[in-house]
Formats: structure tokens, sequence, C-alpha cells
């Protein structure tokens, strides 16, 4: 696997060997009560569970005993020497660097020798918590020695500088392994012992979280428990920022305490290939972080590639965006099969839940579905967010969405409005931030299924309606529109655009837009105005140029959304207010197929009795909207993909319904997605799937076979087995998706896309079949398995050299079973 891949995994594969210890807040530590469902197991579970943190934090109370003693070994001599008529350092020198050390390592030695036989010995009648008590009353030993920490490292830097004598001691301390290490010793310096104390009082407040997670509230040792984590939470919170957990162990240049404003993950172009970063943005810099590899059981740590000052940074101009990395982008199908793969896992999964002996299989299909989640996280994003340091590094992020790359940067702005100064962090300064990262962040999992419960709201599937009515609060006039986006497999995307409305401050749309959904839980509006400086149109295709006039989301509430009436709402979004409603209708009623009681239009008539009554061999809408499409609409990037207005779409439908004379100036005048989107609908309207209810099976069927001859012949005699005027319907516009494909340089539309988009409604099992329960029902598995294999047949078709109508029917039937 690759590198970038395998930081990836490092992420994944935390989710499924441990849980986490906690969650901050608002930056403040939230006591963890034990609920009924955490000791559903029984009380021999949380014992158990109990019983390994205690073992855990033993272990890692013997490494800093060792940590301790390691200090100490040459302060003895040290001090010896102090008196003599050569001294390497003075008495004070001495006892400022290695202050209060003494007397942190006895009461660790005390805590760890009573500690160790309750482990050796370890049954429910044992009571551990007198001991974290009587440890917690001991934290004012480390008030002192935090108080006096920054001093301590000025004076040993100070006397390595002098001495070279202090200076060899101090770099080269040997730090036993564990009893049963075959380690002997490590080397460690003595800057880094030094800060080990400062990370030792968190490790042991999150110690204190997870043994309350797994004692029950009637046990003697949760009140001791609970009075030795109030104890360290309030000491944590009174101290100074070297070990305050919200705030980083050193100050900024200005003297003010150096805080966390955001965090998230973003993908780093980096020597021309895709790595995941936990990117932290700080009162005053920007530091991108990537995930150590680290052993099992032990604690995420963070290594640092590299910082910026916001004092030095500023965003990408157009002048020097040449020195940036050029974004490699794949194929959209790729993304899309690679979503489908992760959709068929997820179905398996479920059902493997449900088999008697299927969770070591659960746990492997789990693996396979983290690596290809891994994978989509990595290649997805295609939106360049660009920064850039003042004295000539260049560096580069991709975003899935325009919505985070501008908080993003409206984040660094508001931050770069204050009177920053310019600072270089020492290699201590930077540990210490770094270090502080894994308690101070925000985002604690990155955006995939492996990180959320069974239990979470898996999303919606199906179809979201979105009228954007209007806006207000505009200051000036201006050209402006709208964009909406949805989530979709960690990620957001968008789906649609209102049209510009020009040089007002109160536009009226009143657009419908019908956006496709999966697994979505939230929606996005945001308003741009629309810029015309020319000299942006050179810009890389992702680049969007318009400006962010407001921004906001709503969650996608399914009892909200999934009622039969409109759901009104407005966005506000600085100073703005856009009023929109939204209605949803899951996929099973969506694709339902309901007859039309007038046989006089063409939506919802079968196609034989439109196709008999105009006296043509292909309904006369399906022809002029290929016609329009092709004329002008090959070109338009994400034709078929991106939704047309609803209501122009329902103004053609009425046109073609009542066969009015001013069809064909509506099409020459109507914007192509609308033209686009009505014939989608048709198809989608049909009373009967364009490929028949009867040969669905028979589709399905022939799609898996292995043998190529095998499935040719099949494939091929379905088609021949179609209806008349389902078959010269279906090649007319077989042939006309293959041109469209042609363009994908252009329009971003491949073959696989438009399988995607066309699939499942021209191939669909009737209602009969999926109440046979022949088709899985879920809204996530009809995506997976009968939408996959809907896509995979009409792709056969399309990748397949030119069919004719003649020379089908003329061909001899190599596949003689009967359909």
């Amino acid at each position: 696997m690759e590198e970038e891949e395998e930081e990836v995994l490092c992420y994944l594969d935390r989710v499924l060997e441990e849980e986490e210890v906690f969650e901050y807040g608002d930056g403040e530590l939230d006591p963890i009560t034990p609920t009924h469902r955490q000791f559903k197991g029984g009380i021999e579970k949380g014992l158990e569970m109990k019983k390994l943190v205690l073992s855990g934090f033993l272990a890692s109370e013997e490494i800093y005993i060792n940590q301790l003693e390691a200090l100490l070994l040459p302060m003895r001599p040290l001090k010896a020497t102090a008196t003599t008529s050569q001294p390497v350092l003075t008495i004070q020198q001495v006892e400022t660097i290695f202050y209060k050390i003494q007397d942190i390592f006895e009461i660790h030695k005390e805590f760890y020798d009573a500690l160790l036989p309750n482990i050796q010995h370890w049954d429910e009648k044992v009571t551990v918590g007198h001991l974290f008590q009587k440890l917690a009353s001991q934290l004012g030993v480390y008030k002192a020695f935090v108080d006096n920490y920054k001093v301590a490292l000025e004076t040993a830097e100070k006397c390595s500088q002098a001495h070279v004598q202090f200076q060899k001691i101090s770099e080269n301390l040997k730090v036993k392994g564990p009893k049963d290490s075959k380690d002997c010793t490590t080397s460690v310096s003595m800057e880094a012992l030094l800060y080990k104390p400062i990370d030792r009082v968190t490790r042991s407040t999150l110690v204190l979280h997870d043994l309350l997670k797994h004692t029950p509230k009637d046990h003697p040792d949760f009140p001791l428990l609970q009075d030795a984590l109030r104890i360290s939470q309030n000491f944590l919170s009174s101290i100074n920022e070297e070990i305050d957990p919200r705030r980083t162990a050193v100050t900024t240049p200005k003297g003010e305490a150096r805080q966390l404003v955001k965090d998230g993950f973003l993908v780093e172009v980096s020597e021309s290939s895709r790595k995941l970063r936990h990117v932290f943005l700080f009162t005053d810099l920007l530091l991108c972080a990537k995930m150590k590899k680290t052993a099992v059981g032990r604690h995420q740590q963070y290594e640092c590639k590299w910082y910026l000052p916001l004092a030095d940074l500023t965003f990408q101009t157009l002048d020097d965006s040449e020195s940036c990395p050029s974004i490699q982008v794949l194929p959209e199908h790729e993304i899309e099969e690679m979503k489908i793969k992760i959709s068929v896992l997820k179905s398996e999964i479920q059902k493997e839940k449900k088999a008697p002996k299927g969770q070591s299989r659960v746990e492997r299909l789990r693996k396979k579905m983290n690596e290809q989640e891994s994978w989509l996280l990595l290649h997805s994003p295609t939106i360049p967010f660009r920064i850039h340091n003042r004295h000539g590094k260049s560096y580069q992020f991709l975003i899935s969405s325009d919505y985070e790359r501008s908080e993003w940067r409206e984040s660094i702005q508001k931050l770069q409005k204050k009177d920053l100064q310019a600072c270089v962090l020492s290699s201590v300064e930077l540990q210490v931030l770094t270090s502080s990262c894994f308690k101070l962040r925000t985002v604690h999992n990155i955006p995939v299924t492996s990180n959320k419960d069974d239990e979470e709201t898996p999303g919606l599937y199906g179809f979201l309606h979105v009228i954007v009515h209007s806006a207000k609060g505009f200051k000036d006039s201006a050209n402006l529109y709208c964009t909406l986006e949805v989530d979709s497999y960690g990620y957001f995307v968008s789906k649609a655009k209102t049209r510009v409305f020009r040089d007002t401050s109160e536009p009226q749309w009143n657009e419908e837009f019908e956006i496709e959904l999966e697994g979505s839980q939230y929606l996005r509006i945001l308003c741009y105005e629309n810029c015309y400086d020319k000299s942006m149109l050179n810009k890389d295709d992702n680049e969007i140029v318009d400006k962010i006039m407001g921004k906001g989301q709503v969650q996608l509430d399914p009892q909200t959304v999934q009622s039969k009436n409109w759901h009104m709402d407005v966005i506000e979004m600085n100073g703005i207010k856009v009023e929109f409603s939204m209605k949803f209708t899951s996929r099973d009623l969506s694709l339902k197929r309901t007859p039309s009681k007038k046989q006089s239009g063409v939506f919802g008539v079968k196609i034989n009795v439109v196709t008999k009554r105009e006296r043509s061999k292909v309904p006369y809408i399906v022809r002029q909207c290929i016609e329009e499409v092709e004329k002008r609409g090959i070109d338009e990037v994400g034709i078929y993909r991106i939704s047309g207005v609803a209501t122009d779409i329902q103004a053609l439908k009425a046109a073609f319904d009542t066969n009015t004379k001013e069809i064909l100036v509506m099409l020459s005048d109507m914007d192509i997605n609308a033209i686009a989107g009505t014939l989608k609908l048709y198809f989608r309207e049909l009373p009967e799937p364009l490929l028949t209810d009867r040969l669905y099976p028979a589709f399905m069927e022939g799609i898996a076979l292995s043998d190529p001859a095998a499935k040719e012949n099949c494939m091929m005699h379905l088609l021949r087995s179609l209806p008349d005027p389902n078959l010269m319907t279906f090649l007319p516009l077989l042939d006309h998706l293959k041109r469209v494909a042609e363009k994908e340089p252009i329009n971003k539309m491949s073959l696989h896309n438009l399988a995607t988009v066309f699939g499942p409604t021209l191939l669909r099992p009737s209602e009969s079949e999926s109440a046979k329960g022949l088709h899985i029902t879920s809204a996530s598995d009809i995506w997976s398995h009968d939408v996959m294999a809907q896509v995979q047949v009409l792709l056969y078709y399309l990748q397949h050299p030119p069919i004719s109508f003649a020379e089908l029917k003329r061909n001899t039937l190599y596949f003689s079973t009967d359909v």
C-alpha cells in the first residue's frame, strides 16, 4: 500500500483497536458517568475492562518511574561536586534544574508499589480508589514543578552551553527498560525527560475517566475515583499554560496564551502525491501534522510536518500559482465505482451481523471497507486551498467543498486582523505544541463510516426536493446565485445551482431542485456574488473564483423532512437570510411507477401507446430532448447529473403533455439542465421501465455471467426480446449517451457517470418482484445491491460496439434459453 494510504489507515486502525478515552466539549473535561448500557455485559466484563485499564497504567507508571530515576542519577554526583574546588554546576543550578524531581519520584514509587499487588491478585473485592485519591491529593508538588519548569529548562540550556561535561551528560541519560523488556536501556535527553511530569498529570486524568467508565456506581471505588478526577480537573484548570490541556505549553511572542481556534483533516498535495494531514489553526500560527504510527494500546501522537506563523501567511496570488504542484484528478467513474463497492460492503456487514457466526467475517469486511474509505477520502477532494509563506514556500491542500475552504480562509483572515508577530519555535516549544495537539483537537475522527456507531443515523437515501425562494440582507446590489451541497460518503458534494439574479439586493429565485441523497445528513446553501474578472478565466477548472457572500447548513432530520408537505426554513448567514423549502421522497417511493389516468399525454403513458399515437418509432419527447442536448448541452459540465430547475421541468412536462405548438421555442430558450431533467423524468415516469419488468430478472442474471461469450449472447438476446418501441427508443438513447461521453474531458461525464444516472431509471424491479422478497428493501441496500447491477447493465451496452436494430433482428440466436 502507498505511504499516503497507510497514513489514513493509521487513523482508521485506531478506531478498531481502542475506544476514545473521553471527549472535550468547550475545552473542558466532561466527567463520564457509566450507564446501564456500559455494564450490560455483566459485572465481570466491567471488572475485566477495569483491570485492563489499570494494567496499562501500571506499565506506563513503571516507565515513568524509570524516567524519573534516570533524571536523579546525575543529580547526586552533580550535587556532590558543587561543593568541591572544581564544580560542574553550582548548588543553586542543580536545585533549579532538578527541582521537586526527588519528591515526584517518591510519590509515584509509593503509588506503584501499592497498586502492583492489587492487580496481581485481582478480584471483585479489590479497591484502588483510595490510591488514586491519595495521588491526586499530592498534586501540589506538581504545581511547584510546573511553576519552575520554564526556569529549569533555561538553566539546563545555559549550563550545557557553558559546560561541555554537563552537555554530554544532559544529551545522553540512560533510562532502564521495563522488567520484562529485552532492551536494557535507552538514551534520552534531559530536556525530554523534564517534560515527562508535565505530560503525566493529563495521562492520570485520562485514566480516571476510563476507570469511571468501567466502575459501577455502587462500587466503593466510584466516589473515590470521582473525587480524584475532580481534584485533577481543578488542578489542570488552575495552573498556568504549561500544563493546561486547553492550551499549549508556550505563549505567543506577545506573551498571550496561544489557543487552538480550529482543526480538521485536509488532504495535502506534497511531492505530487496526496497525504492526509490534521491541520491545527492556533491564534498565531498554522500547524500541519500527521499521525505517528504507535504500538497498539498507546495513545496517538502527532508529528509536525511544518508550521507557518500567521504573520507570514498569505493566500496564493495569481502570479505565483505556478509554484504550486499540479492537481491530479482521478476520473469520476473511479470515485463512483468505489462508492458502490463501499455500499456493497456495508450491506454485507449488516447481513453478517445477523448471521450466527458472522462476527469474524464482519471484522474482515470492516478492514476492507476501511481501506476503500481511506482511498476515497484521499482521492475525492479536488478544490485547491493554497497558502503561501511570504518568504517563499507554498503549500497546497485539496478540499471537497468550497464551504470548508471558505471557513478556513475566513478563520485565518480574522486572526490576521490582530497585531500578529512572526515567531520561530525552538525544538522544545515545537515538541510541546505538537504534543498538545492530541489533547486540544476538536475533530477526533476522520469522516468515514468506520468511525460511526451502528446506532448512529445512516442518513437519507432518496430524493430531496428543495425550493430556493429568496434572500435578504445584502448591503449593495450584485449578481447573486446560490449553490446547494449535501454530504455523501464523508464529504460534501455540490448538487445544484440557481440562476444568477442580476443587479439586485433582494434576489427572488423561486427555483426547485431535485437532489439525489446517498446517506446524506446535511444540506448546505452557499450564496455567491458572480464575478466577471477576465484574469480569473485561466484558473484551474476546480478553482471557484466567485465571492462567497454567505453560507449555512441545516441537518436533514428524517421526521421533519419525510412528511408529505413542504417544510419551510430560513438559513441565516453573515446577516443574510436565505428562505427555502424542502421535502424528501425515499428511493422506494420516488421510483414507484404510477400510470397516468389521462392517456392523452406522454408522461406516465406506455411507450407503445405514445409511438402508435404519434406514428413514430421513437417518442417525440425523446427525439427533441436528445437533439437539444446535442445542439447546446454536450459541453455542459455535469450534463444529466446537475439538477435542472424543477419549475422549468414541470413547464416542459406540461408542454409535451398538451402537445403545445410552443414546445420548440420553449426548448430553445430553456436552461439545458432543465431539458436533460425532462428527459430523465420521462423515463422515470413510464408506467413500466424501458427495459421492462418481465426481463428484469434475466438482465440481472445475464450481467452476472462470468464467461464473456455467454454474457454477450445473453445480453444481445435480451435486447432482441424487448418490444420494438422499447428497443427502438433504447438504441438511439444509447448512441446519444456515447456521444455525450466522448466529450468527457469538457463535460466531466464518463460512460460510468451516465450509466449511474440512467441505469436505475431504465431498469428496475417491478413492485411484485420486490414484494416476493427477491430484493432487499432497506434504502441503503437498494442502492448498493440493485443499483450496482442496474448501472452495470447499462454500462455493458454503453461500452459495446454500435448496435443497430436491423442487425440485432437479423442475427442468429445463439442463446436459446427462454426468457
